[in-house]
């Protein structure tokens, strides 16, 4: 009886390569988020190396005398390749490859391929592929010695080796194609826009650092059943869920991907119709992992992507997640919110504290209305009662007395 073989997956055993320029404070802090990247995406980081120089190699991204230091560490860990914590040029990606014999890949490459295995949606998808083949498109020969080496592993999801092997023209042309298809999305999702708009339904969009809760959150407060996962981007597609509040007003929440240090260029150009979703809510729900050492400077790095999505001029209520993890009396601050709140979106502590926030925020941008409709108008009730928040009804003889709160933009309508 012949014996069986069992086949293992060959592990991918990677060392992560910084350069410090003294610029970056926080090296060693990007490196051990770059490790929990590689291990999202399948690898283990059996190392980490950082060099301190003035400025990142133009050629090489490490200098001379560090690559043989490298080599050296390959071999005594029988690594399969090397991660770079920042997006390598062309020409770094290819001489490095060279001067290391092996694998190289960089950071962008990493969540690129995390995104790839997460997309689940038409959407998504084609988010995906779009910012892979942008990347991809100028780094063909780099590329393309890494994959015939290797044969798979991380950097080879998504659209893979054959769109690899097509000429830059034929990639130009996918790109096209993808960049038409996801304009028809963007014109579906701007017909939804509309709709939000004529209901006067106010929108909270969710954003935060990546694995800050946000998932987590929308299935506490809607039941939405999304995964939430600990781990980096354990969701990709955004979700909208309808939200009643205690006092009877909706909201609808948006979940959008997380953010993340250094988030490729790509992303944000591929993702900007997702992403877009913040600048078109009304409320921004930022969702923090006060639990992180890390917790400020993450914070830093949400306000500074949504500056650049030219997300401005919204109401910000920050939300400070995780707080059963807290040990003592943790002083939690956000200058730039409007409104805090601590809460375990896992426990539901703190959570009723967040819809009567919300309940608070909503009044605010609404106008008190006091008024007897005659029996005859009875349906503008039902409009109020729709579309803002009936706080007393009373039926009279010569009519119906209401007292409400209702959307500014809805006032002139029933009055």
């Amino acid at each position: 009886m012949a014996e069986l073989i069992e086949l293992k997956a060959i592990e991918e055993r990677v060392i992560l390569l910084a350069v410090n320029t003294g610029e970056e404070r926080d090296t060693r802090a990007c490196l051990d988020e770059l490790e929990e990247l590689v291990k999202t995406a399948g690898a283990v980081a059996v190392d980490k190396m950082i060099q301190n120089r003035e400025t990142v190699h133009p050629g090489l991204y490490i200098g001379k005398g560090k690559i043989e230091e490298v080599k050296e560490r390959i071999w005594e860990l029988d690594a399969t390749g090397v991660v770079c914590d920042d997006e390598l040029s062309p020409a770094q990606l290819h001489n490095l490859e060279d001067a290391l014999d092996t694998k190289v890949m960089d950071r962008t490459m990493v969540i690129l391929d995390i995104f790839a295995a997460r997309a689940r949606t038409r959407e998504g998808k084609i988010q995906v592929e779009l910012a892979q083949l942008k990347y991809r498109a100028a780094r063909l020969v780099g590329l393309r010695n890494s994959l015939s080496r290797l044969g798979g592993g991380i950097g080879t999801r998504g659209p893979g080796e054959k769109k690899l092997e097509m000429d830059r023209r034929l990639i130009h042309e996918r790109i096209g194609q993808l960049k038409e298809e996801l304009k028809g999305v963007e014109r579906h999702r701007e017909v939804q826009r509309r709709q939000r708009e004529k209901a006067h339904t106010q929108v909270a969009a969710i954003v935060g650092y990546t694995n800050a809760g946000k998932s987590t959150l929308l299935n506490r407060l809607t039941g939405a059943g999304i995964l939430a996962e600990d781990k980096l981007f354990a969701t990709l597609d955004p979700t909208t869920r309808n939200l009643a509040l205690p006092g009877g007003q909706e909201i609808l929440l948006t979940d959008t991907v997380g953010f993340i240090r250094k988030l490729p260029h790509h992303l944000i150009e591929a993702f900007k119709s997702t992403l877009e979703e913040a600048g078109y809510s009304d409320i921004i729900l930022h969702v923090v992992d006060c639990s992180n050492p890390q917790m400020d400077m993450q914070m830093h790095i949400v306000y500074q992507t949504l500056k650049q999505l030219q997300v401005t001029d919204k109401t910000i209520i920050t939300i400070f997640n995780k707080t059963d993890k807290l040990e003592g009396n943790t002083v939690l601050k956000d200058l730039t919110a409007d409104y805090q709140v601590r809460l375990s979106a896992r426990t539901g502590e703190g959570v009723d504290n967040l819809l009567e926030l919300l309940e608070t925020v909503l009044r605010n941008r609404q106008v008190y209305l006091e008024r007897l409709y005659p029996y005859s108008q009875a349906g503008t009730i039902q409009t109020v009662r729709r579309y803002g928040e009936l706080l007393a009804e009373e039926y009279r003889e010569d009519g119906i007395f209401i007292k409400a709160y209702v959307p500014a933009e809805l006032y002139g309508q029933v009055i």
